[in-house]
């Protein structure tokens, strides 16, 4: 098994932005130089997460509205009364979502769908510098 690393660093303004990762990742996969495998993606930090969809204005708005009806920004939180803070909606919706993506490798390209592709989720309340750990393992 040989495994190929790679970091992706953004600055994100946070409040639920999706943020398109697919050319970073794809660039990774190509500097790995395999026809098969898998992609690891995982956001660093718990309020941020990693998903695919279609990114395209009308499922991005889709997306964050369906995580503010889920878990409202505003809400009765234990986390915010017990530690004077204002950021327990942004740890519930990246736990609901998830951290990381796994995606197959097939022909040296990442196996998404034509519509589908690998994005970031940052839903903390301010903005952030955001690392993104890419592995191809193979």
């Amino acid at each position: 098994m040989a495994v190929h690393s790679a970091i992706l660093r953004l600055r994100t303004r946070g409040h639920g932005q999706i943020v398109d990762l697919t050319a970073g990742v794809a660039s990774v996969v190509e500097a790995a130089d395999t026809q098969q495998g898998i992609a690891c993606v995982a956001g660093r930090g718990s309020t941020v997460a990693v998903t695919t969809m279609e990114y395209e204005p009308g499922g991005v708005h889709d997306l964050s509205d369906a995580l503010e009806r889920l878990i409202p920004t505003r809400g009765d939180y234990q986390h915010n009364r017990l530690n004077h803070d204002t950021n327990s909606h942004a740890h519930q919706r990246a736990t609901v979502v998830g951290p990381s993506e796994a995606v197959p490798i097939a022909g040296g390209e990442l196996a998404t769908g034509t519509w589908q592709q690998v994005v970031l989720l940052d839903v903390a309340d301010h903005e952030r510098d955001r690392t993104v750990h890419v592995q191809v393992v193979w």
